[in-house]
């Protein structure tokens, strides 16, 4: 088995991944509630959460107060929800898409069964996993992604739940982001093995008689 590679991108700090971490579980986190739950100074917190932002990880916005003050920064995750999209994020998951579609009309075969939207959001999970230090393989068919060997094999145990639910969760932005049927579901490893189980929204939608819609 090959040996992982190094770990880079959003989770390559346990710092930033427990920045990461909170500010997925709630929205507009202000640096003191940040620097309070990590511990770390407050220069230490901007710089990470600035990485975050270039990286299109994270959003920032000034708080909206009708009493007197100096407005405070609040941080949220990108999530690709509608308010929660970072301009970062678009930029990447166009991109992507845009190579994604140039390589599919050079390789004959390339394109998947599950739909250009699809392919597309596959592109960008790609190029974001690659980008975090994984060497990701995708099966389209069983709709799961390969991460073996993890990056995060050598974490500490007691850590390794927290890395996972914030690279799914980084995931899950990534998808949303390009946009289309497919949502990261499950991370499931043990050890140096990793592979992450994707659904399909699509199969989902089906009515009390059995009919299947939006797979148009």
């Amino acid at each position: 088995m090959a040996s992982a590679g190094p770990v880079c991108g959003p989770i390559s700090s346990f710092s930033r991944v427990q920045i990461l971490h909170l500010v997925q579980s709630r929205a507009d986190r202000t640096i003191g509630e940040l620097c309070e739950a990590t511990g770390l100074h407050a220069n230490t917190v901007r710089e990470h959460l600035q990485r975050l932002i270039d990286g299109g990880y994270v959003i920032a916005q000034i708080e909206r107060r009708a009493t007197r003050g100096r407005p405070r920064t609040l941080y949220s995750a990108a999530t690709g929800a509608p308010g929660a999209s970072s301009p970062v994020a678009r930029e990447k998951a166009k991109a992507a898409a845009v190579r994604g579609d140039i390589m599919r009309r050079i390789v004959p075969g390339a394109a998947s069964d599950l739909g250009p939207a699809a392919d597309n959001q596959l592109d960008a999970l790609i190029e974001h996993l690659e980008e975090s230090g994984f060497e990701p393989v995708i099966d389209g068919t069983r709709l799961t992604v390969e991460l073996t060997p993890c990056p995060h094999a050598a974490a500490r145990p007691e850590d390794r739940p927290v890395l996972c639910q914030v690279h799914l969760s980084l995931m899950q932005g990534v998808l949303a982001e390009a946009g289309g049927p497919l949502t990261a579901s499950c991370v499931r490893g043990e050890q140096s093995e990793c592979t992450v189980h994707l659904s399909d929204t699509r199969a989902q939608l089906v009515d009390a008689g059995g009919v299947t819609h939006g797979m148009a």
